[in-house]
């Protein structure tokens, strides 16, 4: 597991790559990407 420092530095990479006006819209991919890993896992 992460902890929050290492997580905010991932952050702040990510808004430098790719902007504050696009972060929301990559949050929100990465945050389906991750509940279908989830749901293949319980299957």
């Amino acid at each position: 597991m992460l902890s929050y420092t290492e997580l905010l530095i991932i952050l702040l990479v990510l808004l430098v790559l790719f902007g504050a006006s696009r972060l929301p819209e990559l949050a929100k991919s990465l945050g389906e990407a991750i509940n279908e890993f989830k749901k293949t896992q319980k299957k």
